[in-house]
């Protein structure tokens, strides 16, 4: 049956309601219809199950960022060019070829070999931050994906508020708001001018080091597998990657943890049981839903979806089907034989950084349960649009003993 002659729910997924209480929404939309439903631009697949059936069909789908090129009027700018060029939008043979160029760097091997960098930077962080007594968490985990990402590439890690908000505007990109674009663009040029300057002085240096990830993306460009377009690209799209979700998912998992204090009690005490909780985190509120345009026909359950269908994939919320999860909405670190997330995408474009990104949140959850002792709410909590980027929380104020 057709997907448009089905009669299915509406989600508001681009409202501030839905961002703020999408089961709101969700619950009854589950009861029309157990994975699908409508928005204002396409369809939203919201089981666990169909999405990850479906977001492995890339012989049929794939990313596509052309519509907000259009939607910004920005055809003629090197913004749009880069949108539509970079590894994290283009399929097939190119896209492989990028992605082989950086998978060293990204292997679990290498990502435990970060963690005593982590543990410094995060401890450095946590020299500056506590003493303040209270403090707007998401702000604060704002610096540490970005100031890891920096010390990966063996980049100087003082203009990191510039880049952290450059990143920031970059990323609300995906909020459709055109009065914002010219920061947009500004955001741009000053990442595409970072990168540059970053790459110049570290090729005039002659300087080599395998553990470093700059290093790497410059040998790629030696070798012949990477022209300098494509490394300057690259190297703005590991940025954007590191940053938006890592401080999100961690700022979401603090906030799951306010309701249960034994938990993050247990942190402070057991680098193990951080890496179970990071993962129920993953599970239970994700951040990113990747949205695909249908290039062939698709057929799923029954469902015909037409080639130029538009697909979200709420990949943050599939988490919470009661098809795949026993009673989902409760945080239980200590789950058994549960079906695994889809927090890091599936397929082609599954993410690249997730044993990175997973690292990164033990340890910072260790350290941060250790020396944020008690936190609570201390004001309003905010949200992120649904559909702009990552989900998540804009501001998480709290007041804590240290």
């Amino acid at each position: 049956m057709l997907a448009s002659d089905l009669d299915l729910p509406e989600l508001p997924i681009e409202s501030a309601e839905f961002s703020a209480d999408p089961m709101r929404f969700l619950e009854p939309a589950r009861a029309r219809h157990p994975w699908l439903a409508k928005f204002s631009k396409g369809y939203v697949v919201h089981g666990l199950e169909a999405a990850r059936e479906l977001l492995y069909r890339d012989d049929a789908m794939g990313p596509h960022f052309s519509g907000l090129v259009e939607h910004y009027r920005a055809e003629d700018t090197d913004w749009a060019r880069f949108m539509q060029d970079q590894v994290a939008t283009i399929s097939g043979p190119r896209h492989d070829r990028l992605r082989r160029s950086v998978a060293a760097a990204f292997t679990p091997r290498h990502a435990n070999n970060t963690r005593p960098m982590m543990r410094q930077v995060i401890g450095d962080l946590l020299d500056e931050w506590t003493p303040k007594g209270a403090f707007d968490f998401a702000d604060f985990a704002s610096y540490f994906p970005i100031t890891v990402m920096c010390g990966l590439l063996g980049v100087p890690a003082g203009p990191v508020r510039a880049i952290r908000d450059a990143l920031d505007l970059q990323m609300a990109c995906m909020t459709m708001d055109r009065t914002i674009f010219p920061a947009i663009l500004e955001a741009y040029d000053l990442l595409r001018s970072f990168a540059a300057e970053v790459i110049a002085e570290r090729e005039a240096s002659g300087a080599q080091d395998d553990d470093l990830l700059l290093d790497a993306l410059i040998a790629a460009k030696r070798a012949g597998n990477l022209d300098g377009d494509e490394l300057r690209d690259l190297l703005i799209t590991l940025l954007l990657a590191g940053f938006d979700t890592s401080k999100n998912e961690l700022t979401l998992t603090l906030y799951a943890l306010l309701d249960h204090p034994a938990m993050l009690a247990r942190c402070a005490a057991d680098a193990d049981y951080c890496r179970k909780v990071i993962q129920e985190s993953l599970r239970h509120t994700s951040v990113v839903s990747p949205s695909r345009t249908l290039f062939a026909d698709v057929d799923y359950d029954g469902v015909h979806f037409p080639t130029g269908t538009y697909i979200c994939f709420a990949v943050a919320l599939s988490g919470r089907d009661p098809a795949a999860f026993d009673d989902p909405m409760a945080f239980r670190p200590e789950r058994t034989q549960q079906p695994r997330h889809l927090a890091f995408g599936r397929g082609t474009h599954i993410c690249l950084g997730q044993y990175l990104a997973t690292a990164q949140m033990e340890e910072g959850l260790h350290l941060i349960a250790q020396r944020i002792r008690n936190p609570r709410l201390d004001g309003e909590v905010t949200w992120r649009p649904f559909r702009a980027g990552a989900w998540g929380i804009r501001a998480l104020p709290i007041t804590f003993e240290s």
